[in-house]
């Protein structure tokens, strides 16, 4: 079974977090939800608290086929600072592990050095990250070698099925867009 680590950090975007779990474990993937801390209690930027199973210092990296940060501007910042984030990015980037990041989350992508070429974020984020590779204006998701960006909430159930796809294949991805009745994700 293919395994998704999500970490979670205080001020996440939980269109964009919970969207992706739900969408991945329909898909039969494992999701891993991790926070930052000992504290498993993440409250999102609307003040939804989410449970998180794990702390990120607990994650074997050696496990985890992919890598997705869900946006919002508080949890950016605090995954784009956090030391044990990087480390797992850059680790899998090494390996060729697949990375993912929606909305705001890119950024942090691009801190560690790990972000390709083209891309596609939250509009207001492109100016923080960089302006060339920026795909956004015609783009829900944007695969570039092995990391897949998106845009934002919005996009949340395509980005997730676009996952589905890329470590379940066609079958999985055609089965779980049809029982969402997400036709216009493609």
């Amino acid at each position: 079974m293919s395994r998704v680590l999500v970490p979670l950090a205080e001020g996440f975007e939980e269109i964009e977090a919970i969207n992706i779990i739900d969408v991945l474990r329909r898909g039969d993937i494992e999701v891993l939800i991790a926070s930052l801390d000992e504290k498993r209690e993440v409250k999102g930027a609307h003040n939804i608290v989410v449970k998180a199973e794990m702390a990120i210092t607990d994650v074997d990296v050696s496990s985890l086929d992919m890598i997705v940060l869900p946006g919002g501007w508080g949890g950016t910042v605090a995954l784009r600072d956090d030391a044990n984030v990087k480390r797992i990015l850059k680790e899998m980037d090494a390996e060729g592990k697949n990375i993912g990041a929606i909305c705001a989350a890119p950024l942090v992508l691009h801190t560690a050095g790990v972000l390709k070429h083209s891309y596609t974020c939250y509009p207001s984020m492109q100016e923080q990250i960089r302006e060339d590779g920026y795909m956004g204006d015609g783009a829900m998701v944007v695969e570039d070698d092995n990391v897949m960006t998106s845009r934002g909430p919005a996009t949340a159930i395509c980005f997730g099925l676009q996952i589905v796809k890329k470590l379940k294949g066609e079958q999985k991805y055609s089965e779980v867009k049809s029982a969402l009745l997400a036709s216009y994700c493609d």
